[in-house]
């Protein structure tokens, strides 16, 4: 990019519709956790709304991206953490990559915008093609390279119980339309009372207003319904060790990490447990291999009568090869080994390195044992009296995974994490309130066991309960009933959101067949 080009690029990011595409984006940021602004998110794509009056189709782009970066930038700020900190690479490396991730993102805001400019174009109003295509697109990215849904507008709204429990019909994205379809109105309505000769938007706003009361309906009949179980309840006890990031790997340090899980399972198992859980990666060595460490875990499951879930590495050979895996292990009230689980949705560069033949010079950004490789079936474990989905880290951010979890027989969830990597920041918030979701959309409690925080039980309507602080020593001990798994999203999964692309997709070659057709005249 030349220096004259650069120029161009800031100065039109730096015109009135680039500051209102800022400012939505700064209030989309505030909208999520830990400012509690939720209900900013409402009023949130306001100025940008504004900004998009009147604009070009690749002015529109430029504005939704805009509006994306300025969004994104402050939501994942953490990022930085993750790779100076704990990565330990300079600056230098960790700008770039996270000015590349913001970018990636916001151009899913940028065709957003464009898509519904285009929509504009063809005779179809914005009322109807921007939160479909904002949908839409959000669907895209969950997926496109690997996917990353991190951040989606319904994710603010994760304590607004009563709104979100449409998530077990149309997941995070039926919530998202609503908020995108609010500001419309509300854009619009402003329009017409600022004398500007806009007529009242009447239909939309009566959509509106029906689709709120629907929703809030539901919700409330949801929340005030007889819970439905299958299977008893059992006593649960997650286990917040507080291990430090720079010496949870450490040889020296095992001895101390045993006994620190030790102390708190005994403290957390007084009045009589079914089942506890470790974090993810809560046993610093081989489990499979480390008879020692192991047979004090093995026997601390005899002392309590209780199935441990401990996160833990795992090594197998395929097709000949030592494979590494991040897997959980289920020890029984005997002390036996009963089942495991794998990850199946690894972080790029994290723990594995994508194009790796490719990629030769490209290092994994946490050193360890090797690169991992996926788990190859999303099989739940027998803990006790009930199955139990496996969701390692940041797999609880995917809705496929814990869908498909309960669709084959699990009636919990149980994600393990290690949020240590992010530090004293907003990520593990936003990573329990993505996590509320799942619960929601399954009809399926989940129970969620963090090394340094939030460790906390979430029931089968997204109320989280029992939450730890971050970075305390700690335990949570709660009755969990097992799910009902009596949700149309189990059924239909994200067939809504995909309504959304097939639609977007529609708007867009009509209008370029209209515009086809008047250029041929």
């Amino acid at each position: 990019m030349t220096s004259y080009s650069l120029r161009l690029h800031l100065a039109a990011l730096f015109d009135r519709a680039g500051v209102l595409a800022i400012a939505s984006g700064v209030l989309i940021a505030l909208s999520f956790p830990n400012t509690g602004l939720s209900f900013l998110a409402w009023i949130a794509l306001i100025p940008l709304l504004i900004a998009l009056e009147g604009a070009s189709t690749r002015t529109a782009f430029r504005i939704g991206f805009t509006c994306g970066l300025s969004a994104y930038a402050i939501i994942l700020y953490w990022i930085n953490i993750v790779v100076t900190r704990y990565g330990h690479l300079p600056w230098a490396v960790s700008i770039p990559i996270y000015l590349m991730l913001v970018a990636w993102l916001a151009i899913f805001y940028g065709l957003s915008t464009l898509a519904a400019r285009v929509g504009e174009c063809g005779g179809i109003k914005a009322v109807f093609t921007l939160p479909v295509a904002w949908v839409a697109f959000d669907l895209i990215r969950s997926f496109l390279l690997t996917g990353f849904p991190w951040g989606m507008l319904g994710h603010s709204q994760y304590r607004i119980l009563p709104l979100i429990q449409i998530a077990d019909i149309g997941g995070v994205y039926g919530i998202t339309w609503l908020i995108v379809l609010a500001n419309m109105v509300l854009y619009r309505v402003l329009g017409a009372v600022s004398g500007k000769g806009v007529p009242y938007p009447a239909k939309s706003a009566l959509v509106l207003l029906l689709a709120l009361i629907a929703t809030l309906f539901y919700g409330f009949s949801r929340l005030n319904g007889q819970e439905k179980i299958d299977g008893a309840p059992l006593r649960a006890a997650l286990i917040q060790g507080n291990i430090p990031q720079d010496v949870k790997w450490s040889p020296s340090f095992q001895e101390q990490t045993i006994a620190i899980y030790e102390r708190l399972t005994r403290e957390a198992g007084r009045g009589g447990v079914d089942l506890v859980v470790w974090p993810e990666s809560a046993v610093p060595f081989f489990f499979q291999d480390e008879p020692l460490h192991a047979g004090r875990i093995r026997n601390l499951a005899r002392e309590l009568g209780a199935h441990l879930l401990i996160g833990s590495p795992a090594h197998e050979l395929r097709n000949g090869r030592p494979t590494y895996l991040n897997s959980a292990f289920v020890i029984a009230p005997d002390g036996e080994t009963v089942g495991r689980g794998d990850k199946l949705h690894l972080v790029p560069f994290g723990e594995y390195v994508p194009l790796k033949r490719l990629l030769p010079f490209v290092n994994k950004l946490v050193v360890g044992i090797g690169d991992f490789s996926p788990g190859e079936h999303a099989s739940p474990l027998r803990v006790g009296r009930a199955t139990a989905g496996l969701l390692v880290c940041y797999e609880g951010i995917f809705p496929e995974l814990s869908r498909e979890y309960v669709r084959n027989g699990a009636r919990m969830l149980v994600n393990i994490t290690n949020d240590a990597w992010y530090g004293r920041s907003s990520a593990p918030y936003q990573h329990l309130s993505i996590a509320a979701f799942r619960a929601v959309e399954t009809r399926t409690p989940l129970l969620r066991a963090a090394n340094t925080g939030i460790t906390a039980i979430i029931d089968q309507n997204g109320h989280i309960r029992n939450m730890t602080g971050l970075f305390v020593e700690g335990y949570q001990t709660g009755e969990v009933r097992p799910g009902s798994a009596d949700s149309i999203y189990l059924r239909i999964g994200d067939a809504p959101a995909w309504l959304c692309v097939l639609l977007t997709a529609g708007i867009v070659l009509l209008t370029w067949i209209k515009q086809k057709k008047a250029f041929d005249k």
